[in-house]
């Protein structure tokens, strides 16, 4: 099972090719993914017209949800970042730390288009799916 990140989901829905929006587009229908919700809200915000918000949110609600934060998942991201900051790695974003060590956690490869991810694989074992 996979998870996808909100880094590919907006390329995606804004219709830039990339490889892990092909990829994304291939595994659709294919392959498990699952949406949480931090990257849902990520997502659909950033819809301007409600035609597209609509669309996006159809999608986007067929997938399976698992809620994302929680106390353990809280307190895991907070170690995980803590350990990347003693490593000299500043994580511009704490969602994306959380969405990391969701992923370590319940054991998702994650799709993403994103470099603060790049860290987490080396130093704390997030596995990602390769385009």
């Amino acid at each position: 099972m996979m998870l996808v990140d909100s880094s590919v989901w907006i390329d995606y829905f804004n219709g830039n090719k990339t490889s892990q929006t092909n990829w994304l587009d291939s595994s659709l229908g294919n392959t498990p993914i699952i949406i949480g919700d931090l990257i849902l809200t990520e997502v659909l915000q950033g819809f301007q017209s409600d035609k597209d918000f609509k669309t996006a949110s159809d999608l986007l609600l067929r997938i399976p949800f698992m809620p994302m934060i929680g106390y353990d998942i809280a307190l895991e991201s907070a170690t995980n970042y803590r350990l990347l900051r003693k490593k000299g790695i500043t994580v511009r974003k704490t969602i994306d730390v959380i969405i990391g060590t969701f992923c370590i956690h319940y054991q998702l490869s994650l799709l993403h288009a994103d470099r603060d991810f790049d860290p987490m694989v080396k130093l704390l074992g997030l596995k990602i799916i390769k385009t």
